[in-house]
């Protein structure tokens, strides 16, 4: 669930993680919520990428970028009204970047 979505745009986000390869059910918000918690962190310049990726698990140990990249991958296959929705929401989260 993504708050400050229309239930279209949620079912539009839901229908590309079952038929996408590359995503599964709650990715995108895995994805906003890293990248919100991301750039609302006062040592956001401090961030450090390690070389052996941590575990592997997305939602753990994921890189900000890569959950950035995914949500404007994602908006770009959206319908053009569910994906103004969507970088709405990451637009913000950009100007505070």
């Amino acid at each position: 669930m993504i708050r400050g979505l229309s239930p279209y745009a949620l079912a539009v986000i839901a229908r590309l993680e079952w038929t996408r390869d590359d995503l599964r059910p709650g990715k995108v918000a895995a994805a906003l919520r890293m990248w919100r918690g991301f750039v609302r962190n006062p040592y956001r310049r401090l961030w450090v990428d390690y070389p052996d990726n941590g575990c592997g698990i997305f939602e753990c140990c994921g890189a900000p970028w890569e959950a950035r990249q995914l949500l404007e991958t994602v908006m770009l296959s959206m319908s053009e009204r569910s994906a103004r929705e969507l970088h709405r929401l990451v637009e913000r989260l950009d100007e505070m970047y």
